[in-house]
């Protein structure tokens, strides 16, 4: 591994959404006591026979004491707020149960997972009712990552992530089991979901008061579901599993005295050279994942991670055993397909907060088709202006794709030869990405500040299968949607207030405020 530490984000400042309309500063509640960071329990799965596992996924309701006073009420999966952990390993064939105990209709997107869409992958056209469950499968067919699952429900995806809808996935395999890293879960390796919320009367959330149609901040920090978090380090080194799980804020991440992470992984798998350095960006979406050496500090001393100037976690050094373990230069090896010399360069923009290619988005469109198993350029361009614009994290579901270059020059450090699925793109910027899909079906593609997917800055993709290339698919649209949630909620239709419903002409903002979970108290 080269010694070269690199010391800045890559990315201009001016483009960061600290310098843009609706940035809220992070600041500290009064009262909050220090508390342990929460790692998110291991789901334990139905059964278990041979190559196949089976899990029940409950979407549920429930309350959660994040500051002092009266418990927050919360949604979540398997648990009052987030969810358990799933641990997959490649290979292996999955029975989940997908269970919705909301008041209302929800879906299930396995964000990273390369998956059948429509309906496997969980996005707009599968949602699910209250009261009802419905049965997928899949075979695990990527490498080692840290993915997730969060609610997807068009156009109520950012609300309801907002509530507490997103759960880390985590895909392990034969070649991380051999790689002499931090791997023993909430011992030496830790997820770490970075997410922010605003907290009202009673602490109570208040999505509606809160909306604002270019992303919305909170302004207190929330990692684990812990305000003030504090991780106790017992091992020389540690492993730190970053999940960009906020609704528009990205992460400027770095620790007290400068500390060196050595990145190891990004999105979709290992990054094939570890590198050093000592910020790092965590856009919403995304993963990274950092192996930390405490080797030079001593038994209570604190070290701090940071975001801008905003103290996150402490990291409180205990006693710890010498470890003179070497990460490899080597880590993982993607592979790299060759496109067609006919294949069509895909041009894609992102415009203003609320549109793709200059359409804003429609259920029943198909935008793009690819044929399975091909591999295809795609030029992703973002079109804000570099005065006002910012960065717009682009998201691709079912597919694994690698950065080939930004405006012509070369990727970052941390995004060569490493699969993404999600990728920050800043004004008046192209980035080409290689995409390749594995699974046949219809996938969304959009920016993942998740009011602006619900805005309509998305659009789809149906990859086709050369032994079916006429099929079609049984496609949601925005009317029945709507109607749905209308009924769900006891309002009429062009009552119901969801953020984004002028998709597909629509526009349905009327003054049904259920919205807010301190509704439901």
């Amino acid at each position: 591994m080269s010694d070269k530490v690199y010391t800045d984000y890559f990315y201009n400042s001016e483009d960061f959404d600290k310098n843009h309309a609706g940035y809220k500063k992070l600041h500290m509640p009064e009262d909050v006591k220090p508390a342990p960071l929460i790692v998110p329990p291991v789901l334990k799965p139905d059964k278990q026979e041979g190559n196949d596992i089976w899990f029940t996924i409950d979407a549920q309701e429930g309350e959660f004491q994040f500051l002092p006073g009266k418990k927050t009420h919360t949604w979540g999966y398997n648990f009052p707020v987030l969810g358990k952990t799933i641990v997959l390993k490649t290979g292996q064939h999955v029975h989940v149960t997908l269970k919705n105990s909301l008041p209302e209709l929800t879906s299930f997107h396995w964000h990273g997972m390369e998956v059948p869409g429509p309906v496997v992958d969980g996005g707009c056209h599968a949602p699910i009712y209250p009261g009802t469950e419905k049965k997928i499968e899949f075979t695990v067919k990527q490498p080692a990552a840290l993915t997730w699952l969060h609610a997807h429900p068009c156009p109520s995806t950012a609300m309801q992530v907002w509530l507490g809808l997103a759960m880390g996935v985590v895909v392990t395999d034969d070649n991380e089991a051999k790689l002499p890293i931090p791997k023993t879960y909430g011992v030496d390796e830790f997820p770490i979901v970075l997410q922010d919320r605003t907290f009202h009367k009673d602490n109570q959330l208040d999505y509606r008061a809160d909306y604002d149609p270019m992303g919305v901040f909170g302004d207190t920090p929330v990692i684990n579901a812990v305000v003030k978090p504090y991780v106790d380090v017992t091992t020389q080194k540690v492993r730190l599993l970053f999940l960009g799980g906020s609704n528009r804020r990205g992460w400027r991440l770095h620790f007290s005295d400068d500390l060196v992470m050595t990145q190891i992984a990004g999105d979709d798998s290992f990054l094939e050279h570890p590198i050093k350095l000592t910020k790092v960006l965590i856009g919403p979406g995304e993963r990274q994942q950092v192996v930390v050496d405490f080797g030079k500090y001593k038994d209570g001393d604190v070290v701090n991670l940071y975001t801008d100037d905003f103290k996150l976690v402490e990291f409180r050094i205990h006693s710890f055993k010498k470890d003179d373990s070497v990460i490899p230069d080597t880590l993982f090896t993607p592979k790299d397909p060759e496109v067609a010399p006919d294949a069509p360069v895909r041009k894609v923009t992102m415009d203003n907060h609320d549109m793709i290619n200059g359409k804003r988005f429609s259920m029943q469109r198909i935008d793009m088709k690819q044929k399975l198993m091909s591999t295809e350029y795609w030029d992703v361009t973002n079109t804000n202006d570099k005065e006002h614009g910012m960065l717009h994290p682009f998201h691709i579901h079912g597919a694994h794709f690698l950065v080939i270059s930004r405006n012509g020059h070369d990727p970052y450090p941390n995004e060569k030869n490493v699969y993404k699925d999600t990728v920050e793109i800043a004004p008046q910027e192209t980035v080409r990405l290689k995409v390749y899909f594995q699974n046949a079906g219809v996938f969304m593609y959009h920016c993942h500040i998740i009011e602006h997917e619900d805005a309509g800055m998305m659009a789809q993709i149906q990859i086709v299968d050369p032994k079916e290339p006429d099929k079609k698919y049984k496609l949601m649209d925005m009317k029945t949607m709507t109607e749905d949630f209308a009924k769900e909620k006891g309002v009429p239709a062009d009552e119901v207030w969801m953020p984004g419903m002028d998709v597909e002409g629509m526009d349905v903002k009327g003054a049904d405020a259920s919205s807010s979970a301190s509704q439901h108290n």
